[in-house]
Formats: C-alpha cells, structure tokens, sequence
C-alpha cells in the first residue's frame, strides 16, 4: 500500500469516529447495533429514526436506520426492532422506491391505517384470543389439609 492509501484510510477512519462523537460513541454504537457507517442524513421520522444513504456501500448495504433511544416513553436503547420503521420509510430503506418520503410522501389510500403499530409479541400488549376447548392436561392441585 502506498502511503497516500493509508492517509485515505486514516482519515476515513477519524471520519467514522467524529461521527459517532468518539471513541466511546463508537464503541456503543457497535454495541448497540454491530455497525459502524457513516452518510448523508437522508430524514427523521415521526419517531425520531433517522435514515442515512451512502452510494459508496454496495447495494443493499447503502440506506440504513439509526433507531431512536426512546419511543412512545419506553427506553429502547437495547430494543431495537424492524417494525419500529413506518411504512413509507420501509418502502426507502428496501429500495422500493428511490424518492425518500422527505421529497416524495406517499399517496394517502382509503385502505392504509394512519397509526403504525410495532409488534408486540412476547409483550403484555400482545393479543391472545380466549380458548374455547378444554385442557388436554390438567393441572394437578394439592390436597388441602385441615389447619389446627
């Protein structure tokens, strides 16, 4: 390598680090999300994602998310998740589109819900319809003795 290709390659790296606000952004990045890239803010959403495309990462690696610490009053710094994406900005980060939804909203539709939900399974908000057949196994209940 020559030393002009190494300089690229600093400087680079002192970019990803600025970016990130340190060495100790860095570090919680890759713990949080296993990544580190930088690029041209493209929007934030609702929620406060925020959408990033860089053309110089290979196709399908070039738009990515940086998800919110926190939603709707619940910390999610730990707990990121893909349904935590509206669906127009679903449509960008997949490459349905190239227009970002800064630039181009979506068509409002009779048929598309105003109010995004995220996935709530595993959760206690997570609906569970009652059960109409008996227990194939029932649970066995000790016998109560007579207290003194």
């Amino acid at each position: 390598m020559a030393l002009a290709e190494y300089a690229q390659l600093l400087r680079r790296a002192l970019q990803q680090l600025g970016a990130h606000g340190g060495i100790r952004g860095a570090m919680w990045q890759l713990l949080r999300v296993n990544d580190l890239k930088t690029g041209a803010l493209v929007g934030v959403d609702k929620y406060g994602n925020k959408y990033y495309e860089d053309k110089r990462y290979f196709f399908g690696r070039h738009r990515w998310v940086q998800y919110t610490t926190e939603m709707n009053g619940k910390n999610t710094f730990w707990e990121v998740d893909g349904s935590m994406v509206p669906p127009e900005w679903h449509r960008w980060l997949h490459c349905m589109t190239e227009d970002p939804p800064t630039t181009h909203p979506s068509v409002p539709r009779k048929f598309i819900w105003e109010n995004h939900k995220f996935n709530l399974s595993a959760t206690p908000g997570q609906y569970v319809p009652y059960s109409t057949t008996r227990k194939k196994i029932q649970e066995w209940i000790p016998p109560t003795t007579a207290s003194k």
